[in-house]
């Protein structure tokens, strides 16, 4: 019952949250307004700018944000206790998480939808532009050289979720192009497709589809990094309602079905005992079986809990990359301001949600059983040890995404649902998580590399949107070098003498994951800059900014500096002392770039100060 209160206990506490500070931030300090023009409708063009449902965006949104982030963090998090990380995720994604996500929203909104990045000239400094779009282009490289690994080996565990995933492509475009043309509510051919979707859960894996899954889970992981690299290019130039909009929302509803699934069988297993692990056995009780707190931090090789549980943990409590969607994509597609409150703050809280299943899963889910490789079937204590033995061996991508796969089916077996489907379901949920957050994420890069390039070739910088395009910022032409950055980062081969996870061709990946939660952080310090300096400039209130700006400053950098010079994550051993001067030189150029910022930020502040008086 314990893990039945934790759930239902954080939904509640979510949705008092959404009503009461989610309100009074709308209500009271962004002062939304139902009848603004917003940047949807007043610069609408039928590619970016398309005024959208709230439903739909919200689909887009949440889809987008949430990632495999939620998953994998809170997944390896848990080995520092599951106190820690419940309690980072709850309190994290509500007064730091949702307050930026929707900070950034709002900012964007009333700049035209224009990106974090490019406000930031507008209300720190003209330099501070060009520094904070270095910065969201080195993140979004990292994201790209990363998420196309990450789909590749949940689809080679998972082979099963490849038709599905590849079906709703084509019935999104076709799907896209009803709604838009002919005005066909998105509603019911959306939920036609996610029926089609779980029937080839339930009934695709078999014959030529098997073969066909078995036949692509086959192929070399840099193949697929390709393939699907291809794939976000077309989805990124294209117009944003004919594949991503509606990608997402069928997304959005197949995501929210079985989170719903998830719950209902963590709600059953809680009462009844989840599936018996032999026919005619009883039903084994669900019971956390992971420490509250973890004693043997030495034995079990984990990094210091302060900074490294703030940045293992970022989508589901405070991400960065979230900045960019909201300022990005979803600020381009409301066509009511008020709207911003369920899209930004309703959002980062159902992940956050999201993230709290996961760390059930993990810890309670995880206990109630499953046969491991050698054939022993492991229940309670051992089946957790199994997966969390030491931080060296829990630190793949692998062993994170099954832990909660396996911990998340057996809620659904408990239903009575069959253990192969409920696996399946939820690597098609893993993945299509991976890819919403791939051609978004391409979508965005496209964006930033657009003003980025501007910052050259545009002598007037104060209104991107009224200057002729300059071939260079030509939008194939900057997704093509986007993606091909990104390939060519996600084929840096391993050290000599290391195969690495994937071998030595294709391990950039993997070399640069480790960058990734530090970098991710403190692009969300930097934008909660950003969004501090435009409410100083209105005379808002701004403690509730202050407070997680220099949280989320400090916090990331501290985490990036140890472990250039002191000992990375997972190692006794420095970047510096590993010789890995990819992530040095990012790691370091990224340290300046922040300095720099907040140099600039300085600067800009004392001026704005004399301006006032």
């Amino acid at each position: 019952m314990e893990t039945l209160a934790i759930a239902l206990g954080s939904l509640i506490l979510y949705i008092i949250a959404y009503h009461t500070y989610g309100k009074w931030l709308g209500e009271k300090i962004f002062k939304l307004e139902k009848n603004v023009r917003v940047p949807a409708i007043e610069l609408e063009d039928g590619e970016d700018y398309v005024p959208t449902k709230k439903g739909i965006v919200f689909g887009h949104h949440f889809t987008s944000i949430a990632g495999t982030g939620p998953i994998v963090g809170p997944a390896l998090a848990v080995m520092w206790g599951w106190v820690p990380a419940l309690l980072w995720v709850l309190f994290g994604s509500i007064f730091i998480g949702a307050v930026h996500d929707f900070g950034a929203l709002v900012v964007s909104l009333r700049n035209k939808g224009q990106t974090v990045g490019d406000v930031a000239g507008k209300v720190i400094t003209p330099r501070v532009r060009f520094l904070f779009l270095l910065i969201l282009f080195m993140a979004l490289t990292v994201v790209l050289a990363i998420f196309g690994l990450v789909i590749a080996v949940v689809f080679r565990m998972y082979p099963a979720a490849i038709t599905p995933c590849l079906i709703q492509i084509p019935l999104a475009l076709i799907i896209g192009t009803l709604a838009h043309k002919k005005g066909l509510n998105i509603l019911i051919p959306s939920i036609i497709t996610l029926i089609i979707m779980y029937l080839s859960v339930i009934f695709g894996d078999v014959g030529l589809v098997h073969t066909f899954n078995e036949t692509l889970k086959e192929w070399e992981l840099m193949t697929w990094v390709g393939v699907l690299l291809v794939y976000s290019y077309i989805a990124s130039v294209l117009p944003v309602w004919t594949l991503l909009q509606p990608r997402d929302y069928i997304n959005s509803l197949q995501l929210i079905s079985a989170l719903g699934l998830v719950v209902v069988g963590l709600v059953y297993a809680g009462m009844f005992g989840g599936s018996p692990t032999e026919v005619g056995g009883a039903r084994p009780p669900l019971e956390i079986v992971a420490p509250a707190v973890e004693e043997n931090v030495t034995a079990k090789n984990l990094p210091l809990i302060f900074p490294f549980l703030f940045v293992t943990i970022a989508c589901g409590a405070v991400s960065g990359f979230h900045c960019l969607v909201s300022s990005g994509t979803s600020s381009k597609q409301l066509k009511c301001e008020t709207d911003a409150k369920s899209v930004g703050f309703g959002s980062m809280l159902t992940e956050g949600f999201l993230a709290v299943l996961v760390i059930l899963a993990c810890v309670a889910g995880l206990g109630l059983g499953f046969t491991a490789a050698d054939g022993n079937l492991l229940t309670g204590v051992d089946a957790w040890n199994s997966k969390y033995a030491d931080w060296g061996s829990s630190k793949g991508l692998g062993a994170k995404v099954s832990a909660f796969v396996i911990g998340a089916s057996n809620f659904l077996t408990s239903l009575g649902l069959s253990k192969t489907f409920s696996l399946a379901l939820m690597g098609v949920f893993v993945a299509s998580f991976a890819a919403t957050t791939l051609d978004t994420a391409c979508r965005l890069q496209r964006y930033v590399l657009q003003e980025l390039i501007g910052c050259f070739v545009h002598k007037n910088k104060d209104d991107l949107h009224r200057l002729k395009p300059h071939p260079l910022t030509n939008k194939h032409i900057v997704t093509i070098i986007a993606i091909v950055l990104a390939f060519g980062i996600a084929s840096i081969p391993a050290l000599p003498g290391s195969d690495g996870l994937l071998g030595k061709l294709g391990s950039g990946g993997v070399i640069l994951w480790p960058l990734f939660g530090a970098m991710n952080q403190l692009l969300g310090g930097l934008a909660f800059l950003v969004i501090l300096f435009w409410m100083k400039r209105r005379n808002l209130p701004i403690w509730f900014v202050a407070i997680p700006t220099v949280f989320m400053l400090i916090i990331p950098a501290w985490a990036m500096l140890y472990q250039v010079f002191i000992a990375a994550i997972g190692s006794n051993k420095s970047w510096i002392d590993q010789g890995q001067w990819l992530l040095v030189a990012m790691g370091l150029a990224t340290i300046l770039l922040e300095i720099w910022m907040i140099w600039e930020a300085i600067k800009g502040w004392t001026r704005m100060k004399l301006e006032q008086i």
